[in-house]
């Protein structure tokens, strides 16, 4: 079993899907595998249906979030397409298993203020401080993904157009605009610390690409010298930058091609959150609220 987990893993490789799902698309089909081999069932040729939702059934009752058991299935449903091409799969039995309705939430972001505060009160001191300031303008001027920044080249920016270009879910490129300050800013860092050539766009102090957990803990510590949130990540960034669009009225289409949203639907979660906020305006001014 772990052998043609690891065959459609290398195939993933081969696709250039990111390091971030090639891991998580192993983690979850070994768990699978776990799962199947602890009720008797030692080959995946052997599995059905019901072997699927018992694995769902079980993760949900050991607590796990909708959300997670949902990519997992989607990890399985991919798989399964890998042994049914490979004639490992007569049929594939998750053809029918329906994916979780996941609950719906209200992302975290900042406000317009709280936002300002933080890119207006970055300082420029030292070469990590203009670097860092250069990435918070940049995660707000484009709402780019946590992966999508750290995996950026310099040759990615054209500093002539002030556009970025951007591999997302899939490698699927797009084509962003860099506003005005996060440009002077960003051409600063590049200027004045990075430096012309080849490689990434961000290094760490190491001298390496900068790695997602650092860029966690710069936005972390920015974040929390102005709010409290549940959530203080890179994507709180990108729900501030896509929340503040939509509230000075872009249309809903342009924000889901600036997110690299395959579905409207999934863009459609800023309207709740306007409505959220109109929702607490009006309590606030209607007498009768």
């Amino acid at each position: 079993m772990q052998e043609l987990i690891d065959n459609y893993i290398e195939e993933l490789i081969r696709r250039k899907f990111s390091d971030f799902t090639v891991k998580s698309y192993k983690t979850d089909l070994e768990g699978f595998s776990s799962f199947l081999q602890k009720n008797g069932k030692d080959e995946f040729s052997g599995m059905d249906r019901k072997d699927i939702r018992g694995f769902m059934g079980e993760l949900l009752s050991y607590g796990y979030k909708k959300s997670s058991v949902s990519r997992k299935l989607s990890a399985i449903k991919s798989f399964c397409k890998f042994l049914e091409r490979n004639k490992i799969l007569k049929r594939n039995p998750s053809l029918s298993v329906k994916t979780p309705r996941t609950d719906k939430f209200i992302p975290s972001f900042l406000s317009e203020e709280e936002i300002e505060r933080i890119l207006d009160s970055s300082s420029m001191n030292t070469e990590f401080d203009i670097r860092n300031k250069a990435i918070l303008e940049l995660l707000y001027a484009t709402g780019i993904r946590a992966s999508e920044l750290v995996n950026l080249d310099l040759s990615m920016f054209d500093i002539r157009n002030k556009l970025l270009r951007v591999y997302g879910k899939g490698k699927k490129e797009r084509i962003l605009p860099v506003a005005r300050v996060a440009f002077e800013t960003l051409n600063k860092y590049i200027s004045e610390v990075r430096g012309y050539g080849n490689g990434a766009l961000f290094m760490s102090k190491s001298g390496k690409r900068l790695g997602q957990r650092d860029l966690q803990r710069i936005v972390k510590k920015a974040i929390v010298k102005v709010a409290t949130l549940k959530q203080m990540s890179p994507h709180t960034m990108r729900h501030t930058f896509a929340t503040h669009l939509l509230n000075r009225g872009a249309n809903l289409r342009a924000i889901q091609e600036l997110l690299g949203h395959e579905s409207l639907s999934t863009t459609q979660i800023y309207t709740h959150v306007s409505i959220e906020k109109l929702k607490e305006e009006y309590k606030k001014a209607h007498p009768r609220a």
